[in-house]
């Protein structure tokens, strides 16, 4: 028995529907990794309830992280640059949640060990994600800069998008920032 050849037409057809599926996945993706978290008010001087308190007459940067996210490293790896650049002007805090019911084997692990391995980086455990709240953050990676008086001068992430490293407008403001101290 002879399979019929599918007519020119046919093929045309398949090969359209396959490319406009394939730029339809692309444009989702990319609308993903471009739009921002959500975003709180976040306070716009450091919080009294903050742990540990802020180290007066210094800048410091509190970036609050998911220990279980794929986009933590990329964050990890921007502030990581940004310390190098920094040249021990900012002191810098991750806070990792650790969700209430949770070992600290659940927040310690590569994300953590990467985090403190950054000189001039403190890492803590958000228990339950209070920090998180009083910091007004909801989103991985969402980072806060408080010049050395205390007031917030930045917020938001130090990627370019989501799991993406490289050059970008948070981590350039952050170093603008710093210049400025």
């Amino acid at each position: 028995m002879k399979v019929p050849a599918l007519s020119r037409g046919a093929w045309l057809l398949g090969g359209l529907l396959w490319l406009v599926a394939t730029a339809a996945g692309f444009a989702l993706l990319a609308r993903h990794a471009l739009t921002p978290g959500e975003t709180r008010e976040a306070p716009s001087s450091w919080p009294s309830s903050a742990h540990p308190p802020r180290a007066e007459g210094r800048p410091t940067l509190v970036m609050l992280a998911h220990p279980r996210c794929p986009c933590t490293r990329a964050s990890l790896g921007e502030l990581s640059v940004l310390m190098e650049h920094a040249r021990g002007q900012l002191d810098a805090r991750v806070l990792f949640l650790q969700p209430e019911g949770t070992s600290s084997d659940w927040t310690q692990g590569p994300l953590w060990r990467a985090a403190a391995a950054i000189p001039g980086v403190t890492v803590l455990a958000d228990m339950g994600g209070e920090q998180a709240r009083g910091f007004g953050v909801a989103t991985s990676g969402h980072s806060l800069f408080y010049d050395a008086a205390g007031r917030l001068r930045f917020s938001g992430g130090l990627t370019g998008a989501r799991g993406h490293r490289g050059d970008n407008p948070g981590r350039d403001a952050v170093e603008a920032l710093l210049r400025e101290a």
